[in-house]
């Protein structure tokens, strides 16, 4: 009898341990910016050694095979510099930044079909030329155009060209604490600038050009939206989750809605991903098992597996969480129909590393450490759950084995998401049992209804057939959502939190499976110190006294923090638009654990426009206002002008001190221009949240 081997994951997955340095070597690009030459000749003495060290005696060689090993990682640390110093536009020499001011005239393509937004057109372009002084140059880089909606023209369509003159803007986050970085976003991008042009601000050239293949894709697409719209009618909440559950559209969903399957655990359903590409995996494989001439072949089946999932990839935009899938899949598919004996780590881990050599910013992508944390949960803990249960039942079997399915995927995802969202959907179990199979049928459903769009009879009736369903399962995750304690939201998290709890986590799970008390012992200690780090945190926040002034377009919004309690003042819009508050002010009141005073805060008093805030006093100026009517100097910490109220900051200097001038996003740009030169003029501090973000103010 044969002896087996059980060969350790370190040796049979080796792009695990390749991965490692790419990923090292990529973060400290970001964060360090090393100097491309510096990179280069480490690169060339790395290289060196490793040739060097091949002329050694055999017995040295194998003596000192960890030397070769370290070289070698090294090189592919340096590989993750360079792709992060090559993938980041601004190194580019010919990146129109470097070039641009006010005075040049710009030559734009459209590069993507233009999207219809509620007071504009949004337009992703590439900036082809720069014209400067009558001179052309040759440049590239990305831009963010918005185009002033007007129903009487037409805005340029994909493969149009225009010239721009000026008037670019540099993207910048609004600066409220704890909000989204959407500049880092938009750098990984590759886009740092953006425009808002009415109709005369840009000229139309007659030129006109565009990629073929992408055109074709962009009109399947198109066609596929028009479909699902033609036929799946009567509720719009209806059809904005039908088109992003078969081709990743997002523009029509309803953000209530959005909301609602994120607080219960099943957004992943309308974010095209790993399941939907799994899902028509198991359709194709099914459908090429039993075709002649087909199935016999695993290089055809293969090679249309892939060309379909790839297909599908294209069609539904090339998102980067649809292109990690697909590779994925590729990388999966190939091992098991090539290699038998391909390990599933090997596979995961290959897929990430080529994505990674294709876009280092990946790594920073939300949707790319989900997937391949849930897919890693489910390969590493599904089996072992599983097996805690057995039925002859194959119902209940099958039931168990979907419950298996979601906890593997959940537990490794868990402190990510802690750390991203804040929140704990508690009814994710029961939501994923029945939508996963829900959205099956209606992904199905829908492929068959553009399949069979051509015969109108069949093609209303699997319309209807979807519509139900959808607003079936919109119904369920609105009830669930519903539900009392149905999400455990505003946890406080930190990144040095959520990696000792991954450490918990990992070797909590290796312990149980290994039987092995040691690392259980080792894992209850980082149990203990997530504890500590948790409540200290936690004790630190509650001792907290702050002003903030949030930077919102034109809107007003002011929260004063006591402790665990804020007090909010500003437009009522807040109180009405969910999606408002949550985008701007949630953040911030997330990351602080406050929650909002029913009642005025003790350490708050107003009189009239003056708010006392412990040792803090501020001046709310929103309307016209006569300072001659004030006898006394009044001294004050912040002066706050909002809402453009007619006042000239040459009236305070007899009656009003204040230590800084805070101008908000509430008012006019021209407005903040004149004030912003009275400042200057009387010598007083000024904070413009437009341009520095939100204003934060200690008391004490």
């Amino acid at each position: 009898m044969a002896k087996s081997y059980n060969i350790p994951l370190w040796k049979s997955s080796p792009f695990v341990r390749l991965i490692l340095p790419l990923i090292v070597g990529i973060i400290f690009q970001w964060y360090l910016q090393i100097p491309f030459y510096v990179n280069v000749v480490c690169m060339i003495v790395l290289v060196a050694f490793i040739v060097g060290f091949n002329f050694l005696p055999i017995d040295k060689h194998y003596q000192y095979q960890w030397v070769q090993g370290f070289f070698i990682n090294a090189i592919i640390f340096c590989l993750g510099i360079f792709l992060c110093w090559q993938k980041d536009i601004r190194n580019d020499v010919n990146w129109f930044g470097k070039y641009y001011n006010d005075s040049c005239v710009l030559v734009v393509k459209i590069n993507e079909p233009p999207i219809v937004k509620a007071k504009s057109v949004k337009a992703d372009c590439i900036v082809e030329a720069i014209i400067q002084n009558g001179i052309l140059t040759k440049v590239n880089g990305k831009l963010l155009i918005y185009f002033s909606k007007d129903d009487s023209i037409l805005p340029p369509q994909y493969g149009d060209k225009i010239l721009i003159n000026g008037g670019l803007q540099q993207i910048k986050n609004a600066g409220n604490p704890g909000g989204f970085n959407y500049s880092r976003y938009m750098i990984f991008q590759q886009t740092l600038h953006q425009v808002y042009l009415k109709k005369d601000k840009y000229i139309l050239l007659d030129e006109h050009k565009e990629n073929k293949l992408y055109a074709l894709v962009f009109e399947a697409r198109q066609a596929v939206i028009n479909t699902l719209q033609k036929y799946i009618v009567g509720n719009k909440k209806v059809t904005g989750i039908a088109e992003a559950l078969l081709i990743g559209y997002k523009e029509d969903l309803d953000k209530d809605v959005v909301q609602e399957y994120s607080n219960t655990g099943v957004v992943h359903i309308i974010a095209i991903s790993g399941m939907h590409l799994g899902l028509i995996y198991v359709g194709l494989v099914w459908l090429f098992s039993r075709l002649p001439f087909v199935k016999s072949s695993a290089i055809t089946r293969v090679i249309l597996i892939l060309g379909c999932l790839w297909m599908f990839s294209l069609i539904t935009g090339a998102s980067a969480s649809v292109l990690r899938s697909a590779v994925m899949f590729t990388c999966i598919i190939i091992g098991k129909e090539f290699f038998k004996q391909a390990s599933i780590y090997n596979s995961l881990a290959s897929s990430a590393f080529l994505l990674l050599c294709y876009n280092p910013f990946l790594l920073w992508d939300v949707g790319f450490q989900l997937s391949y944390f849930a897919v890693v949960g489910i390969v590493f803990l599904q089996k072992p759950l599983q097996n805690l249960y057995y039925t002859k039942n194959k119902a209940i079997q099958y039931l168990w084995q979907m419950c298996s399915i979601t906890i593997a995927a959940q537990i490794l995802t868990l402190p990510i998401c802690i750390y991203y969202f804040h929140q704990i959907p508690t009814t994710f179990l029961f939501t994923n049992l029945i939508c996963v199979p829900l959205s099956t049928a209606i992904l199905f459903a829908e492929i068959a209804l553009v399949i069979f769009t051509a015969f109108l009879p069949l093609a209303t009736l699997i319309g209807k057939f979807i519509y139900v369903l959808t607003w079936s399962m919109n119904a369920l995750i609105a009830f669930f959502n519903k539900l009392p304690f149905s999400l455990l939201d505003k946890i406080y998290a930190t990144a040095i939190t959520t990696w000792v709890l991954y450490g918990f986590v990992i070797l909590l799970a290796a312990a149980l499976l290994r039987k092995n008390k040691m690392i259980l012992k080792i894992s209850l200690g980082f149990l203990f110190l997530f504890v500590g780090l948790w409540a200290y945190g936690k004790t630190l926040l509650t001792q907290q006294k702050k002003m903030i002034v949030y930077n919102v377009s034109k809107h007003t919004a002011v929260d004063f923090v006591s402790n665990n309690k804020y007090w909010f003042y500003g437009d009522e819009e807040f109180r009405v638009d969910g999606a408002l508050q949550n985008f701007n002010l949630k953040p911030a009141r997330v990351n602080m654990q406050v929650e909002e005073s029913t009642d005025t805060l003790k350490a708050l008093a107003q009189q009239e426009k003056i708010w006392q805030f412990y040792d803090k006093k501020l001046l709310i100026i929103d309307t016209a206002i006569k300072f001659e009517t004030i006898n006394t100097l009044l001294k004050v910490d912040v002066l706050l002008i909002c809402k453009n109220p007619k006042v000239s900051l040459y009236d305070f200097t007899t009656a009003v001190k204040p230590a800084i001038v805070v101008l908000d996003a509430s008012n006019s740009m021209w407005k903040i221009a004149q004030w912003k030169k009275e400042c200057e003029a009387l010598h007083l501090p000024i904070f413009i949240t437009n341009e520095q973000g939100a204003f934060v103010i200690n008391a004490k």
